[in-house]
């Protein structure tokens, strides 16, 4: 009996992705829901489980090519297979992203590749080398760590031996299924590192003993207890042996651990530019890193967003009064009857979306020489995560309630925060809201986010002096700023919005009665 292996949904407006991995390999024994393939997309890796257990019979994507939604990827054949080269009773689900064309020769060499790196990516660049020539590895242990336009690769070790050869150094550029290094050793040998002690209350020399023992941790994690202000001390590790993942440094960030307590300093950001060396006395003071090809491409497509589009932002301020009164009156009845706390952003996501049917421009996109106008709004709603902003899309806006759309922030939030955002609930956004406000912000420009026409930034509510009536009194402000497509936007309709969304805050009735 044969079973399909096929390519699951990929999400909304995904049609395809790109196979970069297979895990097993024809007359493989495989179990039901063992991991046989991972798929790559522009955004996100999506793991393929086996549909049954069996023998893995044809592989018909190989590793590279291009598949769409529900295309046959493989078949398992019913009965027993056998294991060659990999552990056998090892689960899929805790092999890393391996470099799947390893291969050994007759005296036992084994061959470190490049692993596919996704749809378009052609190079890589070797980051970091966790061992050096003549350390013993265990199959499965980290080795080194590739950097490409979208994503960090790990490379784990495809056998156990030792590392006799680095053949692209730390900084080097890389092709894809290039060889990396060569390892001795039996390639069928699985020396695997001792578990991590469960009590870590022992003398220096034990401490350091442990550490040898427990496995590299994800470079996604360093990086974002880099940015956290934590120390792998702070942050318990769920990985294989020990290894701190980067959804375990998302977790103690939530718990609260506090970065002040941190034994071991951040390093300091990159230079803007390159520079003189510092005097030897400021040297131990500092830290030169190497800024990532994630980061660089983030920088090169944002970069991309100010040269493409004809960018301009413009201001007004807003006096918070009625909705800050009427937030205050009504807060613990709508928490008593909604389960959710009534918050600013249900105001003005509300606002929005009143202003965007006056102004519908703003909510429109260029597609060449065509302009596409949208008759719904799906909102962007800017979230501040441990390992840097995201914007979940929060669908069909504008035909929901206040109570609705505090529970999808709420509900979008906090799965930001947990690292659990899919890509389709971040993608077909219509007009972006930021609230830099939450941070302090009292004036900024936001950066559109293409082929979005505007995007609203909202600010730090202050007091200021303010004449009304012939009157100096004392107001609760807010400036807000709309950056918008001066090529499909005029600076009327601009303002007009603002205008707009200004009117219906200062007076919330308005949006009760649609004017």
């Amino acid at each position: 009996m044969t079973t399909e292996v096929r390519v699951p949904t990929l999400g909304e407006s995904v049609t395809e992705a790109t196979v970069a991995t297979w895990f097993k390999k024809p007359g493989d024994a495989v179990q039901a829901d063992e991991m046989l393939c991972e798929l790559e997309t522009d955004k996100v890796t999506v793991e393929v489980p086996a549909p049954t257990a069996g023998t893995m019979g044809e592989i018909i994507v190989t590793e590279g090519e291009t598949v769409g939604v529900n295309a046959l990827l493989a078949t398992i054949e019913e009965g027993t297979g056998a294991k060659s080269g990999t552990k056998a009773d090892a689960p899929a689900k805790d092999t890393p992203k391996a470099a799947a064309d390893s291969g050994s020769d007759k005296d036992g060499n084994v061959d470190v590749m490049v692993p596919t790196l996704g749809e378009s990516v052609t190079e890589a660049t070797v980051s970091t080398w966790f061992k050096k020539v003549g350390d013993s590895v265990s199959q499965d242990e980290m080795l080194c760590e590739l950097e490409t336009d979208k994503v960090s690769v790990e490379v784990p070790a495809p056998a156990a031996g030792t590392l006799t050869e680095i053949l692209a150094q730390e900084g080097e550029t890389v092709q894809a299924n290039g060889k990396l290094a060569v390892l001795s050793g039996s390639a069928d040998g699985s020396v695997e590192p001792s578990p991590r002690p469960a009590d870590d209350t022992g003398s220096a020399e034990d401490a350091d003993t442990d550490k040898a023992r427990k496995g590299e941790d994800a470079p996604s994690a360093k990086k974002a207890m880099a940015e956290a202000g934590l120390s792998p001390d702070q942050v318990k590790g769920t990985g294989r042996d020990g290894r701190i993942m980067k959804d375990d440094v998302a977790r103690a960030v939530a718990a609260g651990v506090s970065a002040s307590s941190t034994t071991t300093s951040a390093p300091a950001a990159p230079a803007a530019s390159p520079r003189a060396p510092a005097p030897a006395e400021d040297a131990t003071r500092e830290e030169r890193v190497k800024m990532t090809r994630l980061r660089q491409t983030i920088a090169r497509r944002l970069k991309e967003s100010q040269n493409t589009a004809a960018m301009l932002t413009t201001y007004n301020e807003v006096d918070m009064t009625a909705v800050m009164e009427l937030r205050n009156q009504y807060k613990d009845e709508f928490a008593k009857k909604h389960g959710v706390k009534l918050g600013f952003m249900s105001f003005f996501t509300k606002a929005c979306c009143h202003a965007l049917k006056e102004v519908p421009e703003v909510n429109a996109e260029i597609d060449g020489t065509d302009v596409v106008y949208k008759n719904f709004v799906h909102m962007g709603i800017a979230a501040g995560t441990p390992t840097g902003l995201v914007v979940p899309v929060i669908r069909d806006a504008d035909s929901m309630s206040f109570a609705a759309i505090e529970k999808a922030i709420a509900e979008k939030g906090a799965r930001a925060r947990d690292g659990k955002l899919s890509m389709a609930e971040m993608q077909g956004g219509t007009f972006t809201i930021s609230n830099g406000g939450v941070y302090g912000s009292l004036m900024s420009s936001p950066i559109l986010n293409p082929p979005q026409s505007g995007i609203l930034g909202m600010h730090k509510i202050q007091d200021r002096p303010m004449a009304i009536g012939g009157e100096v009194v004392i107001r609760p402000m807010m400036y807000l700023a709309l950056s918008y497509d001066h090529r499909i936007v005029d600076g009327k309709g601009a303002v007009t919005f603002l205008v707009r969304v200004k009117d219906a805050l200062e007076d919330p009735r308005r949006l009760l009665m649609d004017l």
